[in-house]
C-alpha cells in the first residue's frame, strides 16, 4: 500500500505545478480578453476602482448604472460560479434569474466561446473585491419590469450573427471576433429602433449616443473619410492618427481597451473593418477660400479668431497641442452634430500613449452665435473636410434642440 501511496503522491507533486501554470495563463489570458471586452468602461465610475461599478449609462428608457463585478460575495459577482457567469455574460441572466437590461452587451457576447468567458471569469477572480454597492438602476414603468426583458430576448438577443468564413483569411475571422463579438462595436455603431434593438439592416453603418454620432465602419464610409488599414491599426493603439485623436466615448474605449491589445488583433480588426483588400483612402485637395461659399468665406475669420491659436492658420495643428483640420476625420462627416458638438462643447486634456498629450480645447458655446457657428463650420467642412454641401443656420438650430442635456454628456 505504501508504495501505491507514494506513487500517488508523487504523480499530485509532479502534476500541481503544470496545474498552476496553466491556471496563471488563463488569468492572464483572461485578463486580456477582459480588456478585448472592454469590462472596465462600463463597470468602472469616473475616479471609482476599477470594476466597482457606478458608471451612469444614459438610455433612451432611463439611466442604467454599470454594476459592481469585482469578486465581493455582497456587493459583486463572488457567488457566481462559470456557469452563472457564462449565463450573465452571454445570455443576459444574473445568478437570481432575472434579466439584464441590454446595456449590458450580451447581445454581441452570445457569440463568445466558453473558454473565452472562463478565462474572463478566472481573471476577474483575481482582483481586489471591492465591498461597495453600485447605485441601483430604477426605470420608470414598463421599463423597470425586467419580466418583460424574456419577449425582448427572443426577438433580439441573439440578432449579431457572424458571416461565414469559407475564403475569409484566418487575420479576417480574427478580426471579425474582436469587433463583433468582444469589442461590440456594433452596439454604438449600429442605429436602434423604437424597442432599442439594433437594426441589423443597418448594422455598422452609424448610430446616435448622447447627442454625437457613432460614424458608420463601413469599408467605403470608411476609406471615404481617408483610413487605410495601417492608420485605423494606429488610431486604435496610440488613440491618435493622421485623422485625429480619439474623444468623447471613444477616449475610454483606446484608454481602457485597444491600447493594451497585441498589434496583430488590431491589424486584424482593421482588416476585417476596410476588407481585404481594402477600397483606396481618399485623398482631399484643400480648397481655395475663394471657391468657398460666402459663409465660409466669413468662417474663415472666426476661424482665426478662436481656432487657429492652437489648430494653426493654415490648419496644420501643433504638436501636443491641437490635431490638424487636414486630413481630419470629424470634418469629413457627412453628418456635421459632432464637429458642432466638439465647439461647444470643448474636450478636456487627454493622456494617450507614451508621453503623448492633447491639451484641454474650450467650447465655445458662450462665444459665437448661430450664424458664426454656422460660417466656421462651412469653413471647416468645405475647406478640409471634402463637404460640398452648405450649411444653413436652421440646420445647427436643429442640431442644437437635439443636444442631450449638460448632465448627460460624455465625461
Amino acid at each position: 500500500m505504501k508504495p501505491l501511496l507514494s506513487r500517488l503522491a508523487l504523480a499530485v507533486g509532479l502534476a500541481a505545478p503544470v496545474l498552476l501554470a496553466h491556471a496563471d495563463d488563463q488569468v492572464k489570458r483572461g485578463e486580456y480578453l477582459a480588456r478585448a471586452a472592454d469590462c472596465m468602461a462600463c463597470h468602472t465610475a469616473p475616479g471609482g476602482a476599477p470594476f466597482a461599478g457606478g458608471l451612469p449609462i444614459v438610455s433612451p428608457f432611463g439611466t442604467i448604472y454599470g454594476t459592481n463585478i469585482t469578486p465581493s460575495k455582497a456587493h459583486g459577482i463572488g457567488l457566481y460560479n462559470d456557469d452563472e457567469f457564462f449565463a450573465a455574460l452571454t445570455e443576459g441572466k444574473r445568478r437570481d434569474g432575472a434579466n439584464l437590461y441590454p446595456a449590458m452587451p450580451y447581445t454581441s457576447y452570445h457569440l463568445m466561446p466558453r473558454a473565452d468567458s472562463d478565462a474572463i471569469h478566472a481573471y476577474l477572480k483575481t482582483i481586489e473585491p471591492i465591498e461597495r454597492a453600485a447605485p441601483v438602476t430604477r426605470l420608470s414603468f414598463p421599463f423597470n419590469v425586467r419580466l418583460g426583458l424574456m419577449g425582448w430576448n427572443l426577438l433580439y438577443a441573439k440578432d449579431v450573427k457572424l458571416a461565414p468564413g469559407e475564403g475569409k483569411s484566418e487575420t479576417f475571422k480574427r478580426g471579425e471576433y474582436m469587433v463583433e463579438v468582444l469589442g461590440h462595436c456594433g452596439e454604438c455603431h449600429t442605429p436602434r429602433g423604437l424597442p432599442g434593438a439594433m437594426q441589423q439592416d443597418k448594422r455598422l453603418t452609424g448610430g446616435l449616443l448622447n447627442g454625437y454620432l457613432a460614424p458608420s465602419l463601413l469599408a467605403t464610409d470608411l476609406a471615404a473619410r481617408g483610413w487605410n488599414q495601417q492608420d485605423l491599426s494606429t488610431f486604435l493603439k496610440h488613440g491618435m492618427s493622421a485623422q485625429g485623436t480619439m474623444f468623447n466615448e471613444m477616449f475610454p474605449v483606446f484608454h481602457n481597451s485597444t491600447q493594451g491589445l497585441s498589434d496583430p488583433d488590431l491589424a486584424a480588426m482593421a482588416t476585417y473593418l476596410l476588407g481585404d483588400p481594402a477600397p483606396t483612402a481618399a485623398v482631399l485637395t484643400e480648397v481655395p477660400l475663394d471657391k468657398m461659399s460666402p459663409s465660409a468665406q466669413r468662417g474663415r475669420q472666426d476661424y482665426l479668431n478662436v481656432c487657429a491659436g492652437c489648430h494653426a492658420p493654415n490648419g496644420e495643428g501643433k504638436p501636443h497641442i491641437a490635431v490638424a483640420m487636414r486630413g481630419n476625420t470629424t470634418l469629413r462627416l457627412d453628418d456635421p452634430r459632432n464637429l458642432l458638438r466638439v465647439i461647444e462643447d470643448g474636450i478636456g486634456e487627454q493622456t494617450f500613449t507614451g508621453f503623448e498629450r492633447m491639451q484641454p480645447m474650450p467650447g465655445f458655446a458662450d462665444k459665437l452665435n448661430q450664424a458664426q457657428l454656422t460660417d466656421l463650420l462651412n469653413y471647416l467642412r468645405q475647406g478640409w473636410g471634402g463637404q460640398s454641401s452648405e450649411l444653413a443656420v436652421s440646420d445647427v438650430q436643429k442640431l442644437q434642440a437635439d443636444a442631450p442635456p449638460a448632465e448627460h454628456k460624455a465625461h
